[in-house]
């Protein structure tokens, strides 16, 4: 008889909600997301993800409709803000491996894959660091915390 072997929990299942997000360009610790970030991250225990970041601080269009912003509601929501899914990966350790993403509030994103090498997620207990350089090569780091 054989012993049964145990497999490592996903670590990056649940709801995680955004702590702080900072960016660092050259050199500055600046936040990313304003005074009052606020994000939601959810891993499903299928390996689909969704992410929404958002400023808090951004302000409510004029016209209280969606379609009718301003040129410049629209930019301030738009840099103000992000919205994606896809699927998501993890390794024969059950660490975070990578994603891919279906869909996006920012289209350019819409297909990218990314893994390890440019996005790693360390979860240690109920906090998890994001960490990822943009295009323009700025650090993001991004703490999360488990929702219980």
């Amino acid at each position: 008889m054989s012993a049964a072997r145990a497999e490592p929990t996903n670590q990056v299942v649940g709801t995680w909600r955004m702590v702080s997000a900072q960016l660092d360009p050259d050199g500055r610790n600046l936040s990313a997301y304003g005074a009052r970030p606020n994000g939601l991250l959810v891993f499903t225990a299928d390996l689909r993800f969704i992410e929404v970041l958002t400023d808090g601080d951004v302000p409510r269009f004029a016209s209280n409709v969606r379609g009718q912003g301003t040129a410049e509601e629209n930019r301030a929501a738009m840099a103000g803000g992000i919205g994606f899914f896809g699927t998501y990966t993890v390794d024969a350790t059950a660490a975070f491996s990578g994603n891919r993403v279906e869909s996006s509030t920012f289209p350019n994103w819409v297909g990218a894959v990314r893994t390890t090498r440019e996005l790693t997620l360390v979860v240690d207990g109920d906090q998890m660091r994001e960490s990822f350089r943009r295009p323009d090569g700025t650090q993001i780091a991004i703490l999360w915390e488990r929702v219980r």
